[in-house]
């Protein structure tokens, strides 16, 4: 536990890229295979089945330690950090404790005495307080909590691997993905140089667009792009080899049985291969697509009803080919891999899988003129792809562009707060928005992103100073400060007290002109619901 405890030290300590990559080579190239392999489980995401909730960690803290309940709450609300409380409120051991490896402790202390009665359960947890000093008592109520966050993505994990071995970080990409085992063996083949059986079955790691921030005249000229809507709907791979079919979403989730359609649609493809692309609901000879919330009620469905499939029938907008009969095509053009896939469908010609249609928009200009009434066909806005690019891993600035349209915007009324994560776990960074419905306010939307540090830190103490109820970790407050969010779309919605949800709300500005009474009214928002 010393060794990963020490990583999980230096990553959290480290706001340097290329330190926190030093720092994973060396973790991972001196760590035993069944340490390592746990490590890299766990910083890509993955959680420990849960061994006990808040509440019996602080009482089991308060037995052991004769510290009461509401002091623990206190520095817990102080600390804003439920495992470096429970950290801070228990002594080290007495030297000389051996050391337990990763794996032991995961594999032979904690996974066992999960679902177990709570004498086995608590024997575990204050058997680890007791024999852990500071740094790895942390790391153990990381994992205890599930709150192993430490600022390093997948991919920075992945470029470590990939230096420490001199395999593609591609293969090592695409060898992660979907649901895998934390076991000696996946090591190993994960950082086989040589392609093995299983590589034939993954699909590739997705290419993912930037924002365009610049002017779209800097991108030269119109001709070396190609140009198609930015669909709203769920970006997968089909995978066509052999008698094998699966749909991957970028979510790296099989979407098996949830759309039957389309895998019956993809028995009927004349060849082997691979497309990327959309899932989008849509009703044939409708003009545009159905709503992101009417494919919302079929996704988490693993076997949809004959009546789901009749009210919301989806198609596959395919927008790339990367493998054909068993040839990796992502080091080809686009234009040439554009030029294959309609080739491809076009022996089909069946409506469930069908090439995403380009745009011909003349100039930039005309560009700009499609982009701002993309909201109108039911799409975000324009994707631009470089003509001559190849099909690449994660985001890769320069070749594909996402050129959204101008978000919707309300004024709205701050009305509740939580605590946010990580570093800001101490400070109020989460916020519930109203709006005016009658005399009262509703809830409409959660943002936590969009103000400066500066801000969170004024509308921090103010909320502290007026918060009028608690709800468990949520603050109600004062309706006092207006804020101008945007968002991307509205849609109906049965689940909402609001009846709308609103699509990736987020915060542009706190208006400290305006008062709660100018905010915007409930009616409004549900005037642009689709």
């Amino acid at each position: 536990m010393k060794a990963f405890a020490a990583l999980y030290t230096e990553l959290d300590r480290s706001t340097a890229t290329l330190d926190k990559r030093a720092a994973l080579v060396t973790y991972f190239r001196d760590a035993p295979p069944q340490d390592a392999v746990w490590a890299l489980w766990l910083l890509s995401g993955g959680k420990l089945a849960k061994i006990a909730n808040t509440r019996e960690l602080r009482e089991w803290l308060a037995q052991e330690t004769g510290t009461p309940e509401w002091l623990i709450d206190e520095c817990h609300a102080h600390v804003g950090d439920l495992a470096e409380t429970l950290t801070l409120l228990h002594d080290d051991p007495p030297k000389g404790v051996p050391d337990l490896p990763l794996h032991d402790w995961i594999e032979k202390r904690l996974l066992p005495t999960a679902g177990r009665d709570p004498v086995q359960r608590r024997t575990a947890v204050v058997g680890g307080w007791r024999s852990l000093c500071a740094d790895e008592r942390l790391a153990f109520n990381k994992l205890l909590t599930g709150a192993l966050r430490v600022g390093v993505s997948q991919r920075l994990v992945q470029q470590a691997l990939a230096e420490l071995s001199g395999i593609d970080i591609a293969r090592i990409a695409q060898r992660m993905l979907g649901s895998w085992a934390p076991t000696p063996s996946f090591l190993r083949d994960l950082l086989d140089p040589e392609e093995l059986p299983g590589d034939r079955e993954q699909p590739y790691p997705f290419f993912l667009a930037s924002p365009l921030e610049a002017e779209p005249a800097t991108l030269g000229a119109l001709e070396d792009w190609l140009l198609e809507w930015k669909w709203d709907g769920i970006r997968l791979q089909l995978i066509r080899r052999g008698p094998e079919i699966a749909l991957w979403s970028r979510g790296e989730e099989r979407l098996d049985g949830r759309f039957p359609e389309i895998e019956d649609a993809a028995t009927l493809l004349p060849r082997d291969c691979v497309i990327d692309g959309e899932l989008i609901a849509w009703r044939a000879g409708d003009e545009q697509p159905l709503p992101f919330g009417a494919l919302q009620t079929r996704i988490q469905r693993r076997r949809p009803a004959a009546r789901t499939l009749a009210d919301t029938p989806v198609c596959v907008l395919a927008y790339d080919l990367l493998e054909l009969d068993g040839r990796d095509l992502r080091e080809l053009p686009l234009v040439e891999r554009r030029r294959m896939l309609e080739d491809l469908l076009s022996s089909t010609n069946d409506p469930r899988i069908v090439p995403s249609p380009l745009v011909d928009a003349g100039d930039w200009p005309g560009a700009l003129a499609l982009r701002d009434a993309a909201r109108e066909r039911g799409v975000e806005g324009l994707m631009l792809k470089r003509g001559s690019s190849s099909y690449q891993v994660g985001r890769r600035r320069g070749d594909w562009w996402k050129w959204k349209i101008d978000p919707l915007n309300i004024d709205a009324v701050l009305i509740y707060a939580q605590s946010g994560h990580g570093r800001r776990s101490t400070l109020f960074t989460d916020y519930t928005f109203g709006l005016w419905d009658g005399d009262s306010l509703v809830p409409v939307a959660k943002a936590y992103s969009g103000l400066d540090d500066k801000e969170i830190m004024v509308l921090d103490r103010w909320i502290r100073a007026h918060t009028i109820e608690r709800f468990g970790p949520v603050r109600s407050v004062e309706p006092v400060h207006v804020f101008e969010l945007g968002f991307e779309a509205v849609n109906k919605s049965t689940r909402h007290k609001s009846g709308i949800a609103v699509r990736f709300p987020r915060i542009l500005r706190w208006r400290q002109d305006k008062s709660p009474r100018d905010a915007d009214r409930l009616d409004a928002l549900k005037a642009l619901a689709r």
